[in-house]
């Protein structure tokens, strides 16, 4: 842990290196749009993140809902990662409904076969002619 992570770590590089983005333009993009909280407040993405802080996320459909552990500047696997952050119970239980309800939602959308072959157009042009 050097002097600057007594400090803090910026909001930006934090939401990077715990692999919310993969990049910290992205990161830096969804800072300005509005998507990042922190403790209840939007953020600018030289903002300084604290242990203990609250961060909220919104990524797509989900939004995830977590509180800093740990303070990195550098990107490392996905295990170390894990290590920065907790995710409350409520946000997990949250996305996992949304998830359920989002297969479910594609599993029953109404498909088509596509276009209609020569014949069926065919008999669709005598139904048309026949009213």
């Amino acid at each position: 842990m050097s002097a600057r992570d007594s400090q803090g770590t910026r909001l930006d590089r934090w939401l990077w290196a715990a692999r919310f983005f993969k990049t910290r333009s992205q990161a830096a993009d969804a800072i300005a749009g509005g998507k990042v909280q922190i403790n209840g407040r939007r953020a600018k993405r030289a903002k300084l993140v604290q242990e203990a802080d609250s961060i909220r996320i919104r990524k797509g459909p989900y939004e995830f809902r977590v509180v800093v552990r740990a303070l990195s500047e550098r990107r490392g696997s996905a295990a170390e990662a894990r290590e920065l952050y907790e995710e409350t119970p409520e946000s997990q239980r949250a996305r996992e409904l949304l998830a359920t309800q989002l297969k479910a939602a594609a599993a029953s959308s109404f498909r088509t076969k596509g276009r209609p072959t020569k014949r069926e157009r065919r008999d669709i042009e005598k139904f048309k002619r026949s009213r």
